[in-house]
């Protein structure tokens, strides 16, 4: 399988906020009346401005996520289409993806008494269906566009190549932190447009892994531990809260 992305062309943005109004109705986040400038928990795409110039705010999709490396529970995952899914079910609340990520994406529900983690999952139901993303079939000047990996890489180079005057001469996220599958063209470097400057060019789960490596094993014996009494607790929680439904249904 060749695994999706998006190609998101800094120079063809009109600020218009069509994909952050398409994000938050195809994830039933709460709407705003202007695109929103920060991720958030209730905000899965941003729409940032940089010297008149609009920059998309989404997770990155690597291609070896930091995120699903660093879960040790493996509830962020990186699904054959593209996307860096997400189960809640899974998820014990560690936030160490939060800490893994090298863009800053996940964020975290604070004020939920169940919080999850919340990030741009590229709209992996639809892709999995074979349908676009939501914001790249909204986008209006195909300022974001949605294909294969590897198809958007050559269309990225070949418009750099038919306007080189228009692009800098980079397709970020072609070998940064070993590849993204979300792709940025622009006129400017990257760094100029709020992205960090300098970045490993391999996959940041080897660097997970060496760290992992030196780790004595009793730390992460009681990690596991500690997520087998998370879920005891949840369960038990769960069986009671059954138990009460079934008294107060009882004649």
């Amino acid at each position: 399988m060749n695994p999706k992305g998006l190609l998101v062309d800094v120079t063809r943005c009109i600020g218009c906020g069509a994909c952050t109004e398409a994000c938050q109705e195809a994830n039933g986040l709460p709407k705003t009346k202007e695109p929103p400038q920060l991720l958030s928990s209730k905000n899965y795409c941003a729409l940032e401005e940089h010297g008149g110039r609009y920059v998309r705010r989404l997770c990155m999709h690597c291609v070896e996520p930091a995120c699903a490396s660093a879960c040790p529970v493996a509830a962020l995952h990186k699904t054959p289409e593209g996307p860096v899914a997400y189960d809640w079910d899974r998820c014990m609340g560690c936030r160490y993806c939060m800490i893994a990520c090298t863009f800053g994406v996940p964020t975290y529900e604070w004020d939920s008494p169940r919080p999850r983690v919340r990030k741009c999952i590229l709209c992996a139901d639809r892709v999995k269906a074979g349908r676009p993303t939501a914001c790249s079939e909204a986008c209006p000047a195909e300022a974001t566009v949605f294909g294969e990996r590897e198809a958007l890489l050559a269309e990225a180079h070949r418009r750099i190549a038919a306007e080189p005057a228009r692009y800098e001469n980079a397709v970020f996220g072609e070998t940064e932190v070993g590849g993204t599958s979300v792709l940025f063209l622009a006129d400017v470097p990257m760094a100029q447009l709020g992205f960090p400057a300098r970045l490993h060019q391999g996959p940041l789960p080897q660097l997970t892994h060496e760290v992992l490596s030196k780790i004595p094993g009793v730390i992460l014996v009681g990690g596991v531990f500690l997520y087998g009494m998370y879920w005891l607790t949840g369960r038990k929680n769960e069986l009671a809260a059954g138990s009460a439904g079934e008294e107060e249904g009882a004649p």
